[in-house]
């Protein structure tokens, strides 16, 4: 397959994630579609880290299978070991280094809760993410940080999907090519509202120059790997940008459920994080039907 074509089937994978960054700009819906959208986003990313731990997994896993046999040594395993654990902390761990020096600035004075604030999908409550997370002199609220932080998990994620498709492609895989394109496109169509759950919690509506910006950050690095894959192929710098991506939506993930765990109507919280589940795990079979 020509570079041109492999390019625009890296391309098409990431530019689905645009399909779900609209719903950041909705306004006053009720509460319990509110707390039910919000949740669904948890759902997703909770199997986005699954999905991506697997894939981190593999090399790791081969090499004990090769020392199982007698085939290989001890080294690899060590060494793919700690790439693994190593970008799993440094993804985490980094991102909660972050959230304590925020949490060890001063805080400029909070407004009533509810004072002008107009919510969206995905929000609990403007007051609990601003108090979890307080601004900054960025100029950036919290629910944007946390936002361009979902982004950027998912898109150390997608760079490892590039690099499976143009890895594909450059060994003339077409046929698995193509279905890794169209399985990760379904993934990155519902990771936008992932992505732009968080913002429901502003008192501003999202631009859609930002909107822009968080889908250029997340689906971005599908392109770039893809074009990186298809030259060569490198199973240390996939678990590493994968294990990275796992650590980062980790963080994300727990935040968010400590977010909707006081939201009350438990029950909508069990539900939506079902339902997202659900809707990876479909997205997922989709591939896997199809032989990939």
């Amino acid at each position: 397959m020509s570079e041109t074509r492999t390019l625009v089937l890296g391309f098409i994978a990431g530019v689905t994630i645009l399909i779900g960054l609209p719903v950041g700009r909705l306004r006053r819906p009720m509460p319990g579609v509110r707390q039910f959208l919000n949740a669904t986003a948890i759902g997703i990313l909770i199997f986005l880290v699954w999905d991506v731990l697997a894939h981190a997994w593999e090399p790791l896993d081969a090499a004990l299978s090769k020392v199982h046999d007698h085939s290989g040594g001890l080294g690899p395993v060590f060494g793919y070991g700690a790439l693994f654990l190593g970008g799993l902390s440094v993804g985490l761990l980094s991102l909660l280094g972050y959230e304590r020096v925020l949490m060890r600035r001063p805080t400029p004075p909070q407004p009533e809760p509810g004072a002008g604030a107009r919510f969206g999908p995905g929000a609990m409550a403007a007051d609990e993410l601003a108090a979890l997370q307080p601004p900054t002199t960025t100029g950036l609220s919290a629910a944007r940080r946390l936002a361009l932080t979902i982004a950027v998990g998912i898109g150390l994620h997608n760079f490892g999907e590039g690099l499976a498709i143009g890895g594909s492609a450059g060994r003339g895989e077409i046929t698995l090519a193509t279905l890794l394109v169209i399985g990760f496109a379904l993934h990155n169509a519902t990771e936008g509202f992932g992505i732009v759950a968080p913002l429901a919690a502003d008192a501003d509506r999202p631009s859609w120059g930002f909107l822009l910006l968080t889908g250029l950050i997340g689906g971005g690095p599908t392109l770039i790997g893809t074009a990186i894959g298809r030259q060569f192929t490198s199973d240390p710098l996939s678990v590493i940008f994968l294990s990275l991506a796992a650590g980062s939506i980790l963080y994300v993930v727990i935040q968010l459920i400590g977010i909707a765990s006081r939201a009350g109507r438990r029950e909508l919280l069990y539900l939506g994080v079902l339902a997202g589940l659900a809707a990876g795990f479909i997205t997922d079979a989709v591939v896997t039907a199809g032989g990939a």
